[in-house]
């Protein structure tokens, strides 16, 4: 797909880090499955993983973590 950042380069599949940031946690989560633009570089998830990551940050709100550091794994 183009780009809709720099709408120059087009997108590949790759690995992105996440960071969430809500209610006083912080969550990043490493080797998340995205389209990472060639030019700039850019990250898009699909909307399956995209609720994944919800759910997870939801979770770690819910348990009073602060900070974490996670691998992106798949259900």
């Amino acid at each position: 797909m183009m780009c809709v950042i720099c709408k120059n380069g087009t997108t590949r599949s790759g690995k992105a880090t996440i960071t969430l940031e809500r209610e006083g946690t912080t969550l990043v989560i490493k080797g998340v499955p995205a389209q990472v633009c060639a030019n700039c570089g850019e990250e898009y998830v699909d909307e399956a993983t995209a609720s994944l990551l919800l759910e997870t940050a939801e979770e770690a709100v819910r348990t009073g973590v602060q900070v974490d550091v996670r691998q992106y794994a798949a259900v």
